[in-house]
C-alpha cells in the first residue's frame, strides 16, 4: 500500500508549483492587470472587509467562474494567460485553489502569502 500525503505535505507540494506573492507584490500585480480573486466566505468578508477591485468568487464556484472555456465563467475570465492571484483568509486554501486553476490551464494563477490578513496587516486598501 502506498503512503498518502497528509494536508501539510500536499500543501508543500502544490506550493512548489506556484510563484506565490506577498501582499505588496500582489498589489503591484493588480496594478499591472492581474485579477485578484477573493475566495473567502461571506461572513469573513462582512467581518473584515473587501479588497477594492477584487473579484469575489466563493471557493466552491472558483473553477466554474474562472475557466475561460466554461459556460458559467465570469466576464473577467478572458483567457488561459490571465494572471490570477487567489486570496483566502490566511493563505492556505488559496494555494490549493491556485493549484486547481493550474489544472484548468490557468498557468499564471498563484496565491497571496498570508491571505487577506497579510494584505490588511501590510496597510493595503480595504473597504468595509
Amino acid at each position: 500500500m502506498s503512503e498518502r500525503p497528509g494536508i501539510d505535505e500536499l500543501l508543500e507540494r502544490v506550493r512548489e508549483g506556484l510563484v506565490r506573492l506577498g501582499p505588496r507584490e500582489a498589489y503591484e500585480a493588480a496594478e499591472d492587470g492581474a485579477l485578484l480573486v477573493d475566495i473567502r466566505y461571506q461572513a469573513l468578508r462582512e467581518r473584515d472587509g473587501l479588497i477594492p477591485g477584487a473579484l469575489v468568487v466563493e471557493r466552491n464556484e472558483l473553477e466554474w467562474r474562472l475557466d475561460p472555456q466554461g459556460n458559467h465563467r465570469a466576464p473577467e475570465a478572458t483567457g488561459h494567460d490571465l494572471r490570477i492571484v487567489v486570496i483566502c483568509n490566511e493563505g492556505y486554501a488559496s494555494s490549493l485553489a491556485a493549484a486547481s486553476l493550474h489544472q484548468l490551464g490557468l498557468h499564471r494563477a498563484t496565491d497571496l502569502i498570508g491571505g487577506f490578513q497579510a494584505w490588511r496587516a501590510a496597510g493595503l486598501p480595504v473597504t468595509t
